[in-house]
């Protein structure tokens, strides 16, 4: 059996990070880690290729080697995926199609032939079973949860890991959180189910074996959910393999609880993690209430998150704007927030209803769902009619995404974060495009950028100030000319 893997191409996004990667010569963000996880879970002998429309081209030749084709996508890759699918079928390929995009809206691609719904684990083997009898069912979904201890590495050979700039790797699906507005406990539960300690190190053996040395990101919706399990087992295990290499540093996503628990923080940076994602959300208490993010209220933010760069992790930050609670001044309240706290990486999106949570629920039967929601968290659309109106929603989104990422605050934001942040001492792998980064840095940002006066202020800064820093510094100034770039073509 001939399998090819496609994974949709991602959209100029946030996150997609394709005006930086052009600086370090990256075609991507990171490979698909559940195609290649579900790669793993195929027959030994069958054969298998991805193709990453994100790195490479499909071609007819590909299609036409293939038995099946298999897609995964997320709801920010439904166009591209339609579009993928259409191919297909043109030339008569036969596709299987998975991931949260289906999982949640298979009725809407009349043309897959099979989907193996929710997580594969559970759904793949019972499809594979009627395929090799000629009974293969159109839909396979469960509402069960799998155990993965049993989940296999994914088949990272498969994909050409020099055009990426990341690797993704999971620990643990759920979370213990309710957050109304967050569909992750809908596909994958509230408790954190976990792989053990053997299983991670065992994925990293093999990725640092086949020559990866660059940045790690831990998937993993809230990596503290288990907290017992990551204190006394998973981050001991991590501090112990990376004695006497080189480079990888971790990044995840946390609560901000995180801030809490200091001895926690510190294993966590010994490990290797210098970057955690935090859902903020808002700083209004009636909102934080009203979503029942109840983590985050009746705390000092700020103090929690400068709390957590000053222990040596740099906080991305998650925002929402267009809660029935936000006051008219929220927009302000909420780039006064950022600039104070000095999140670089500030993603702010209106507030959106995915299918399946109680938010979805509550819109739709108070009448105020519209449109789909596009999975895009920065391009000003959303699927709720917001009690503040539209037009003042829209406007003030544009404002303040307008000004926190205009050079002045951007640039004025990573100043505040840097002098706030103590990393430990870390011994860093520099490609070579990387050292040429900082020459392009050079040219299109601090000869040719509309940024050059901040640009030259923060070079020098840092060069002077905290050269150890140096990089971090550069790499910044990179991403928000990324940032930039995505604000202008979404909102203008």
């Amino acid at each position: 059996m001939k399998i090819l893997l496609v994974y949709p191409e991602i959209p100029d996004t946030f996150w997609s990070f394709k005006h930086a990667l052009r600086f370090v010569r990256k075609k991507a963000g990171a490979p698909p880690l559940g195609l290649l996880t579900v790669a793993a879970m195929l027959p030994a002998e069958w054969k298998k290729r991805l193709v990453d429309l994100n790195v490479t081209n499909l071609t007819p030749k590909d299609l036409a080697w293939a038995d099946y084709v298999f897609i995964s996508a997320m709801i920010v890759q439904r166009d591209t995926a339609r579009a993928l699918i259409t191919r297909c079928k043109e030339a008569n390929a036969v596709v299987v199609a998975g991931g949260p995009l289906f999982t949640m809206e298979h009725d809407q691609f009349a043309e897959v032939d099979h989907f193996v719904l929710n997580e594969a684990e559970l759904t793949l083997p019972p499809f594979l079973a009627d395929l090799a009898n000629g009974q293969a069912k159109h839909i396979y979904t469960t509402t069960e949860y799998p155990d993965i201890h049993l989940t296999p590495a994914p088949l990272w050979p498969l994909a050409n890991l020099k055009h990426y700039d990341t690797i993704s790797i999971q620990f643990s699906r759920g979370c213990p959180f309710s957050c109304d507005f967050c569909n992750v406990t809908a596909l994958l539960g509230h408790r954190p189910r976990t792989k053990t300690a053997p299983q991670i190190i065992a994925e990293l053996d093999s990725l640092y074996a086949l020559g990866w040395r660059k940045s790690i990101f831990f998937v993993d919706d809230n990596f503290i959910g288990n907290k017992k399990q990551i204190k006394s087992e998973v981050l001991p295990a991590l501090i112990e393999w990376r004695k006497g290499k080189t480079g990888v540093p971790f990044s995840t996503e946390a609560s901000i609880n995180l801030a809490d628990d200091p001895e926690l923080v510190k294993l966590m940076t010994q490990a290797g993690f210098d970057t955690v994602f935090v859902g903020i959300e808002t700083p209004n208490e009636d909102s934080l209430a009203e979503c029942s993010k109840n983590q985050n209220k009746g705390r000092d933010l700020v103090e929690s998150v400068k709390r957590l760069q000053r222990a040596g992790l740099q906080v991305q930050g998650g925002f929402i704007v267009g809660f029935d609670n936000d006051p008219p001044s929220i927009f302000q309240q909420q780039v006064d927030f950022i600039q104070k706290s000095g999140i670089v990486t500030a993603m702010v999106g209106l507030l959106q209803a995915p299918p399946g949570t109680r938010l979805h629920a509550r819109m739709q039967q108070e009448g105020r769902l519209v449109n789909q929601m596009t999975g895009d968290n920065v391009d000003g659309t959303t699927n709720i009619i917001p009690k503040m109106g539209m037009e003042p929603l829209r406007e003030g989104y544009r404002k303040l995404l307008t000004q926190i990422y205009a050079p002045k605050f951007y640039y004025e934001r990573v100043l505040v974060f840097l002098r706030e942040y103590h990393p430990p001492e870390v011994r860093i792998h520099l490609e070579t495009q990387y050292i040429l980064a900082l020459g392009r840095s050079i040219y299109q940002l601090g000869i040719c950028g509309a940024e050059r006066v901040h640009y030259w202020r923060l070079f020098f800064w840092a060069l002077f100030r905290r050269p150890r820093l140096f990089p971090l510094a550069i790499t910044m100034a990179i991403m928000g000319f990324h940032f930039r770039q995505v604000v202008e073509l979404h909102i203008g």
